[in-house]
């Protein structure tokens, strides 16, 4: 977006559009890619156009530096999406291109924007005529290029991560589109930070926001505009939040690692941050249920059954009563003893029994419904474990014949798997006592 003057828009050009930078200098935002020095300034002094993967959130400028580039380099500038875009398209857009290269030698880029919703024979399309030369390829896309992306593709573009413009970064955005959308209005302090915050480091919708106030404002006559204004003009904007794509698994990542690091509140922001950006709340309520089983376990059974209860309470209730369940779940996960000795000891025997061979039953264990399998030997020599001291057959051995001896569960010295890890070891000392194996 704009530091400086507007470009030459007509008037009735969305404000955002009014607002494009015309040259680098004009940027705001995306400093660790645009400073001197830094990989996307040195791109530009270069004057050696290279494909590139410019990922980031909506509204943070990918569209205006793939144009601005195309500007530098006096290149033909082809732009499709890949939402309405086919392989007929790109097509064309090579056609255009070899009409450019004959005519006046010009370079072209091919900018698609959403590369990420192309297809893998749509992406293999256009990656002859990149691998040739005759398009440099600048693709846009909110999503992980190492997912969506083909892998030959990746091999020729430089990615280029953007980030949402800060505070600071829109705080100064803010004020040139007031200038221009709103030039005998003031804002105060408390309009600024909730259009800021609603725009939530996009700044095409900080943009939009402030057209609407300007609109409203027009209509009411209203020339000091304050928080109040600001919120009773906009309808509620949620705040940016992809359900599938990175921004959802990052949140619910932070959300778990809050939760596993025994941070309640740092959980609570994560889990009010996704419920604001519109995430399913049964989503979260699996998700918390989880977290009680892998990073909890048996240090904290009760964990588990809260987890389910608030996930109960849910369904009956619904929003917005039944999340205040959840949030408690989640407090009280953050707090409770912490293992995950239940969880590896489960990855290790899943893993084990994966590449292992198939074991047969030992005959002491197998079961004796009939005659036959009695006389077979099924079932002889086991030890009722019921009918043995303390209920435990000392020295027994519940694995296949051959089997080296394993112990994968390792209890945590955390809450009540202290007292597990007691008994275990109590246990295995009456098994070695049993089988007169040396301490």
């Amino acid at each position: 977006m704009t530091k400086g003057r507007a470009l030459e828009h007509p008037s009735a050009a969305p404000l955002a559009e009014r607002l494009r930078p015309r040259t680098l200098a004009e940027v705001i935002g995306q400093q660790h890619l645009l400073a001197v020095g830094k990989p996307l300034a040195i791109a530009f002094a270069s004057g050696q156009l290279h494909s590139m993967i410019l990922w980031g959130p909506p509204g943070v400028g990918k569209t205006t530096l793939a144009r601005l580039m195309a500007d530098a380099f006096a290149a033909e500038f082809v732009a499709i999406s890949a939402v309405f875009s086919g392989v007929k398209d790109i097509r064309e857009a090579v056609g255009r291109a070899e009409a450019t290269r004959a005519s006046s030698g010009r370079p072209t880029i091919l900018f698609v924007d959403e590369v990420h919703r192309f297809n893998k024979a749509q992406q293999d399309a256009f990656l002859p005529y990149v691998e040739a030369g005759l398009l440099t390829f600048i693709g846009a896309t909110t999503e992980n290029p190492s997912f969506e992306v083909i892998p030959a593709l990746l091999s020729r573009a430089a990615v280029y991560v953007l980030q949402p413009l800060s505070g600071e970064e829109m705080g100064e955005l803010l004020e040139r589109g007031r200038q221009c959308a709103l030039p005998a209005a003031s804002l105060d302090p408390g309009a600024r930070e909730r259009l800021i915050g609603l725009a939530d480091g996009d700044a095409r919708r900080l943009l939009n926001l402030l057209e609407q106030i300007a609109t409203a404002a027009a209509v009411a006559g209203v020339t000091a505009i304050d928080g109040d204004f600001v919120e009773h003009t906009l309808a509620q904007t949620l705040r940016r939040f992809d359900k599938q794509g990175d921004t959802f698994y990052d949140q619910i990542s932070a959300l778990h690692k809050s939760v596993r690091g025994s941070s309640p509140d740092a959980a609570l922001y994560w889990f009010c941050r996704m419920l604001d950006g519109g995430a399913d709340a049964r989503y979260l309520a699996r998700r918390i249920i989880r977290m009680a089983w892998e990073d909890i376990g048996l240090a904290d059974p009760r964990a588990a059954r809260i987890a389910l209860d608030a996930a109960e309470t849910y369904e009956r209730l619904g929003s917005p009563e039944g999340e205040l369940a959840l949030a408690e779940a989640v407090i009280y996960l953050a707090l409770a003893a912490k293992s995950n000795a239940g969880y590896l000891a489960y990855n290790a025997a899943r893993s084990f029994v994966g590449s292992d061979a198939s074991r047969p039953v030992p005959m002491h264990l197998r079961n004796a419904p009939t005659r036959l399998m009695k006389q077979l030997g099924h079932g002889k020599e086991y030890r009722y474990a019921h009918d043995e001291a303390d209920a435990y057959a000392a020295g027994e051995d519940y694995f296949p014949l051959g089997m080296a001896k394993v112990e994968w569960y390792r209890p945590v010295a955390r809450g009540l798997e202290i007292r597990i890890g007691e008994k275990l070891a109590h246990l295995r000392e009456l098994d070695r006592r049993a089988r007169k194996e040396p301490r």
